[in-house]
């Protein structure tokens, strides 16, 4: 039975969510949980599809994403430099955005990731 984490309001989302899931259903489970996560922080997040993946926004602005890629899925946050992290998970040394690599459905919570969602609001 479709839930609300499997299933979007958005064509182009469940479009995704599908194909992932044909094609590699480790990753299609890993999405999930990070889209859950995300999705329950907060009733403003909106999803679209952007640059490959799946982008949330609140008011049009963009917050984070998750994108897959063939050895890991990166939960990507634009404004990731304003997040604390001082355990040293996020990479990436641009001007703004941050990331996590994720491998496997562990790691989820080993590099936090619902304390850096939760952290989303202060962005």
């Amino acid at each position: 039975m479709p839930t609300p984490t499997t299933t979007s309001k958005n064509p182009k989302v469940q479009s995704f969510l599908e194909d992932l899931m044909m094609y590699n259903n480790n990753w299609f489970a890993i999405v999930l949980e990070i889209r859950k996560i995300i999705l329950e922080s907060s009733s403003q997040i909106q999803e679209k599809i952007m640059y490959g993946g799946i982008m949330f926004t609140i008011e049009n602005t963009n917050i984070c994403g998750i994108y897959v890629s063939k050895n890991h899925v990166s939960l990507e946050f634009s404004k990731g430099y304003l997040l604390e992290d001082k355990n040293k998970i996020l990479e990436g040394v641009g001007h703004t955005r941050r990331h996590i690599k994720i491998q496997t459905i562990d790691d989820i919570e080993t590099k936090k990731v619902v304390g850096f969602v939760s952290g989303l609001g202060v962005l």
